[in-house]
Formats: C-alpha cells, structure tokens, sequence
C-alpha cells in the first residue's frame, strides 16, 4: 500500500515548547491514495440515490482498520482538509463510539455529547431515540462534519445520520457497516516502508536511520507498519539515545508473542511490551494502573492517587509516557492524558496478570477519595470567606485547593467527563459503594454550585439514577427515596408528569419503610401536585389533604401554611370556591402567625379571587384591599401594584370606574418608582 500516513501528535507536545527531538510538533504525511478515494467517494452517487436527486441522508464515508492503524488520524486529517475548503462551515462535531473498557457507549451518552457541541440542551431523562433525534434535528440546517469515531456496529451509527445531504459523517471502525447502504469502507493497514521511516525518523532523527536503512525497514517490518506500534518504538529509541535501530529490532524479535491476541495484533502487543518492560518497576506500575482511568483519562491527581505518589513525580511520569507514544495530552494549562485506545485493552491485561486484586482495589479506593476531596474544594470555594466549608479548605494541601471560584469552574468544567465516568464506573464496581455514594454526593454539589441546578439537571438526572441504583443494591429505603425524589422532580419538570406520578408513589413507600417523615411528607405533597398537573383535582386534594395532616401533626407551621394553599388552589381549580376559600384564609392566617407578612398579602390576594369567581364582588373588594395594606407593609412594591391592579378591575366590574382609575394610577407610579430604584441600584453596583 502506497503514499500512506501517520498523525505523529501521539508522542509529540504543543509546538513552540522545548524538548527532545521525539517532542517536536505533530505532522501528518503520506496516505494520499486513501484520502483522493475518500475525497472521490464523497461525490460517487449512492445507490438509493435517483440520478439527478440529493440523497435524503448524509454520506457516510468509513474508514476501517484494525486498532493502531492510524484510522483516527486518518480521518482526523481528511475532515481537517474537508474544513478547510468551506464546504462545511458549521464545523465539525465528533464522539467517541467505544468506552475504554471496550463496551458500546450507549446512543444515549453520544446524542447528549453532541448536542453539548451543538450548543442544545437534551432535557434530563430522555432516552436514546428522542435526543438523537434532536442531533438530527439541530443538523437539519446545517452544512456540518460529523466524525463518530471507533464505531462497533451500524446500530450505532445509523440513529444519528442527519437528514440532510449537505452535512458528511465520518466514521471509523474495525471492520464494515452492514446496515447502513451505500457505504464503502476505505480499508487501511500498516504504513508502507518509506512512510514507516520517515515516521522514526521524524522521531528519533535522520542520523540513526542514515546509518543502517536497511534495519530501519526491517525494524518497519516487524513493527507491521502499525502507526502505534512504530511512535512507541521510536519513543523508546529517543530515549535511550545510545542504543541502536539494530539494537531495538534485535529485542523485539526475541520477545515472545502473545497467543491471546489474533496476529495482526501481536506486533502492536509485542511494542508495548518493549516499552512497558523497559520502565522502572514504579513508572511501570503507574502505567498500568491507568487501565483504571475512568474514561481513558487521567490528570497528575489521578495517576499520583492511584499509585500513591507525590502529584509532581505523577506529572513527571506521565510527561515520559507521552514521549513514548503511551498516552496522548491535550497540552493544556491543566494537561489531561488520554490512554489511546488501542493500547486500552493491553493495559488492561497486563494490570490483571502482574498486580493482585486486592491492590488494584486499593488502587481504585485512593483514586475515588482523591477525587471526592477534589469536588469538595471545588464546591467550598463558593462558600464566604470564614464560613465552616472554606475553614475545612484550609486545611486541604495546597494541591487539593483552587485559587478561586474561577479556577474551580474551570477545573470541573474540563474534567466534567472523565467526573461523570468515575461515578458510573464507581456504581458498576458494586464494592466500593461508600465511597460511590460520596463521590456522587460531591458531584451533585459541584454540579449545582458552579452551573445551576436548571443547567446541570440532565448530569444530575444521571447522577441520582446512580445513587438509586446503589440504594436498591444495599437496601437503603432513606436513600431509595430520596433519590426517586429527586428524579421526580427532575421529570415533573421537563413534563413527565406520569412517569413523575409513579416515581413519587414508590418515593413514598420507599419514605414508609425508612419511618422518614420528611420522605413520606414531601412524596405525598408531590403526589398532590402531579395528580393537580394531571387535571386530577380531586385526587389532588385528597393527597395534599393527607401531607398536611401528617404536618399538622408534627407542628410544621410553614408547611401547614403553604399545604393550605395548595388545598386553596386546587379547590379553586375544581370550582369548590367554599373549600377554595376556607383554606386560603387558613394559609394567610398561617403565614400570619409565622410573620410571614408578603406571603399572607398573597394568599390574602387569592382568597380575593376566589370570592370573586363566587359572584361575592364586595367581599372580594374588602379582603383585596386588605392585601394591599399588608403588601404595603411589607415593603413589597411590586406585589402591592400588582393588587392595586386587581383592586381596579373589581373596582370596574362594581361600576367604580373612577376610583378604579384612581388604584391604577397609584400602580403606575409603584411600578415607576420601582423601576427607578432598580435602575439606581444596579448604577451604584456597577460603580
């Protein structure tokens, strides 16, 4: 195979920086055939397209190979080349299709990834099929490159092709789609001899190639001409300057192949092995411990917690291992590492035959409460200056802190994926459920500070399944029905009502059987609430009727008060304007007695409204007037313009037309004055 190539970016730092010859800028050359033939393949007509009719569909174009062939680079390159023409310039949008670990991600996580580039929000909850077709939605409009990146099957592919032929997806996989029609996959394998050279020598230099060419190729050979296999080799050799190619070429032949592994893989195997063998003991051990990594990514913080090491001698090891082509970073200010996923599989088996489990569990134990303090800090940084949080802060090593809520932000904001895989992965363990359940916790509070809950619900949706999931494992009823409460709420909020209903139902057999009263109180009003959304008032009442005798009985004033407008508006809802009113006077008396003065002007204000759907226009008269004086005495412009406005309309249908003008006038200047207050408020804080 000719005119092949290689992204060198493995091994290499960002350019400018100073190093080794094996650190100088990524390059990519060679593979010219592959890329004319993707090129050509672009404008071929489909098979299910009429002559002189635009497909319904974007073209898929497939590159495959084997893992450390170079078909992510690849197809980095080619979409790279697509960019620069214009032809797309709504960019380029990318996701990985295989975890780590090797399983399938879920359509679900991929949809969301996209939409996050895409800059729309998937609601919490959603399953696969509605968010990916929200990415072809949002890709209807636009002239935009998809590259879905080590893709296991079509089924994967297939639900998040958009419906438009002006946008191309890239895919990328071991072998073909079947499935999807009109795909021909652009097959790769090794580099050729000349491209497997120039590639050693853009790493080791033209000198020690110069000298024995014949052993550069032959050092290709039995490389297979595997990109991977070839950037650890020459990172080997940079480092160990006094060795030759012959040398390097000599010790991998000697090195037995691995049985396990098909043949065209064992090349790949059989360099990793070189360079992992040739580590020191704790270097080595560091390494594999990465299999660990949730997400294939790991920071200084990771890779000291699990191997139990300063985070300066971590980040220097890691910093080694990009310049052998054993992990690739970002070059960040806070680098991350990613464990390319061709090496993800023998790392993995490596781990499992040289360490015990019971250390590798202590492995995974420090990494877990290395990032629960992590979150921590992040969150109590927030917090004022003296409070508890931040005096606890202090005390964390100066590592473990951040400057300032910025930095936090940042930090959590970069690291948010690789967060949110720890949870899982922490969950999916099953024995390290403690330490699962706090490193939720930290999460969900981190989330919350720095994003909001509203921008972070559907990480938090995801969050509080884990946590359901731990609770239904180690039967834990308290925390079963706080979890269902919470993705209730979540789904209340985004309109499943139904599926809310049933989630607040088993929230509350689940408060029941912890004898939790807050549990069981809140589920119940909850209950109350979906069955009001649901239409279902009767229902409704019965079940806020329920929440506020079990409140009656524990002296909870504030609920009391709040449970009786609940019962009002519902009543109101149903047309029991007796029962409507009853309860709203109870709920302002209530806030009454809790000094509660702008929320008894409410409720008084509502109470008003009632009797005037009763046809009682002089009694609705009087109870609004006195919401407008207790609104007055509360300070509360806004709430005492908007009753003068609702005093005026009664006023009207009375027949009062002047005094009606009178009370909307007297609204007028309130809203007035309260617009000029604001806006002298908001000159003097931005002076």
């Amino acid at each position: 195979m000719t005119d092949q190539a290689v992204d060198t970016s493995g091994p290499a730092k960002a350019a400018g920086t100073e190093g080794p010859s094996s650190t100088v800028p990524p390059q990519f050359f060679g593979r010219d055939r592959e890329l004319k033939e993707l090129r050509a393949d672009i404008e071929r007509a489909g098979l299910d397209t009429l002559a002189g009719r635009k497909a319904a569909r974007a073209r898929v174009l497939l590159i495959a190979g084997r893992p450390g062939s170079g078909r992510t680079a690849l197809a980095g390159e080619l979409t790279r080349r697509l960019l620069s023409t214009g032809d797309h310039p709504d960019g380029l949008f990318r996701a990985r299709l295989t975890d780590p670990g090797g399983a399938p991600v879920p359509t679900e996580r991929t949809a969301r990834e996209l939409l996050d580039q895409l800059g729309v929000t998937g609601p919490p909850g959603a399953d696969g099929d509605e968010l990916s077709e929200m990415v072809r939605e949002a890709l209807t409009e636009r002239r935009a490159l998809l590259l879905l990146d080590d893709a296991v099957d079509a089924e994967q592919v297939d639900p998040l092709l958009p419906d438009n032929p002006d946008c191309l997806v890239v895919a990328t996989s071991e072998g073909p789609l079947t499935g999807i029609p009109g795909v021909r996959p652009c097959t790769i394998g090794g580099l050729d001899a000349g491209s497997a050279v120039r590639l050693l020598a853009r790493i080791i230099g033209q000198v020690r190639i110069t000298v024995d060419p014949r052993t550069a190729e032959t050092l290709a050979e039995e490389c297979a001409g595997l990109p991977a296999a070839l950037v650890m080799v020459g990172g080997w050799l940079a480092a160990h300057p006094m060795a030759s190619v012959a040398d390097v070429t000599k010790q991998l032949r000697e090195l037995p192949d691995d049985t396990e592994q098909s043949t065209g893989a064992r090349p790949l195997a059989r360099a990793f092995r070189l360079v992992h063998d040739s580590l020191p003991s704790t270097a080595a051990r560091i390494l594999r411990l990465l299999a660990l990594a949730p997400a294939g990514l790991a920071d200084a913080h990771t890779a000291s917690a699990l191997a139990g090491c300063s985070v300066s001698a971590a980040q220097t090891t890691l910093d080694d291992f990009v310049a052998l082509g054993l992990l690739r970073t970002n070059g960040a200010d806070q680098p991350q590492y990613e464990v390319p996923g061709c090496l993800a599989p023998l790392l993995r088996a490596l781990l499992a035959d040289r360490d015990r489990p019971t250390e590798i569990q202590l492995a995974r134990a420090r990494m877990l409460e290395r990032t629960v303090r992590l979150l921590q800090s992040c969150r109590a940084v927030t917090d004022p200056k003296g409070s508890p949080a931040r005096g606890k802060l202090a005390g964390l090593p100066r590592s473990l802190r951040f400057p300032n809520p910025d930095a936090a932000a940042e930090w959590l904001r970069i690291h948010r994926p690789a967060l949110l895989a720890s949870a899982r992965l922490a969950v999916e363990d099953g024995e390290l459920d403690t330490l699962a359940r706090r490193l939720v916790a930290a999460l969900v509070r981190a989330l919350a500070v720095h994003q909001g809950t509203e921008a972070a619900a559907p990480e938090l949706y995801g969050l509080h399944g884990l946590v359901l999931a731990v609770a239904e494992r180690r039967g834990l009823p308290r925390e079963r029905a706080a979890a269902l409460l919470n993705l209730a709420d979540l789904d209340a909020r985004t309109g499943r009502t139904q599926e809310a209903l049933t989630r607040y139902r088993a929230a509350l057999d689940a408060g029941r059987a912890a004898k939790d009263p807050y549990a069981t109180g809140r589920a119940m009003e909850s209950v109350g609430g979906a069955y009001a959304e649901l239409g279902d008032f009767q229902r409704a009442s019965d079940w806020y009727g329920r929440a506020l005798a079990q409140r009656l009985t524990q002296g909870e004033r504030a609920d009391e008060a709040r449970l009786y407008g609940r019962l009002g508006a519902v009543h109101t809802y149903a047309g029991r304007y007796g029962e409507a009113l009853r309860n709203w006077r109870a709920a302002a008396a209530g806030y009454r007695r809790l000094g509660d003065v702008p929320a008894q002007a409410r409720a008084l204000s509502e109470a008003a409204r009632v009797q005037e759907y009763a046809g009682r226009p002089q009694e609705s008269l009087h109870t609004c007037q006195e919401a407008v004086e207790w609104a007055r005495r509360a300070g509360d412009v806004r709430l005492q313009a908007a009753l003068e406005l609702r005093l005026a309309d009664t006023l009207d249908r009375l027949g009062d037309s002047a005094a009606a003008r009178l009370h909307r006038g007297l609204a007028d200047r309130l809203l007035g004055e309260e617009g000029a207050a604001c806006e002298i408020r908001s000159a003097v804080s931005e002076n």
